[in-house]
């Protein structure tokens, strides 16, 4: 397959999410989505330490749902996306100056690094990892850190996902994506010369939980990520880790 013809999926894949709710798609608009995705956006500014000094890359920023998160941070942000009609979504939050919206494909991205820290929501699953983490390396400084939030494989719905993604209840799904089993995308990142890495299994609020509901089932979640073998199965993983200095 070649990365051309996958390239052009993805595209057709954003034009047909910036025709939708994008956000409600995602699964973002519903209480118990609002609080999935503040908590990975909190777990990626605290894992990269992003501030006011932080110049960062933001991989597949999409509508900017999350990178308007990320600028609440202070930090300046390079937010590069393939799909120009998701592109357009991002522009119109009308964030700060020091928020600049890129229309690439991350692996052909030309911004002008190196950056403290290389983040994203969802996106890595998009790609082709190989030459991603390595377009990673050239960009980012030594010391610098990533931080991305991933869907993970061992998860009966995304494994479901992907695997029938041609169905209609998985019409989310474009055909190319992914998802990570984390100890081969650890060893893939290790191979590559990062350091301190750690990718942690993490979330099990769905979101179509009942507001009614989402205690109870944070209160489980929180349970069962502590627990050696079943927390391999959550819904997400966590990716954080250096380049050596």
């Amino acid at each position: 397959m070649s990365e051309d013809t996958r390239a052009a999926r993805e595209i057709r894949h954003g034009q047909w999410l910036a025709e939708q709710e994008t956000e409600t798609v995602w699964g973002w608009g519903t209480p118990a989505g609002q609080l999935r995705a503040k908590r990975r956006a909190d777990l990626i500014m605290d894992g990269s330490g992003l501030n006011e000094k932080s110049r960062v890359l933001e991989i597949g920023c999409g509508t900017g749902f999350f990178t308007e998160r990320f600028a609440a941070t202070g930090a300046t942000i390079f937010a590069v996306d393939i799909s120009p009609e998701l592109l357009v979504k991002a522009r119109s939050r009308n964030l700060p100056d020091r928020v600049t919206f890129i229309e690439k494909r991350f692996e052909e991205c030309d911004a002008e690094g190196p950056f403290d820290a290389i983040i994203g929501s969802s996106i890595l699953h998009h790609l082709d990892i190989d030459k991603s983490i390595e377009r990673i390396k050239e960009l980012l400084k030594r010391g610098g850190s990533i931080g991305f939030a991933e869907p993970n494989m061992l998860n009966p719905q995304v494994y479901l996902e992907r695997r029938f993604h041609y169905l209609p209840m998985f019409s989310y799904t474009s055909p190319d994506e992914t998802a990570f089993v984390r100890w081969k995308l650890a060893d893939k990142l290790r191979r590559a010369g990062f350091e301190h890495i750690a990718i942690t299994p993490f979330d099990w609020l769905h979101p179509a939980t009942p507001k009614s509901l989402i205690g109870l089932v944070k209160g489980m979640g929180k349970v069962v990520e502590a627990l050696p073998i079943a927390r391999e199965f959550a819904g997400s993983l966590y990716i954080n880790a250096r380049l050596p200095r």
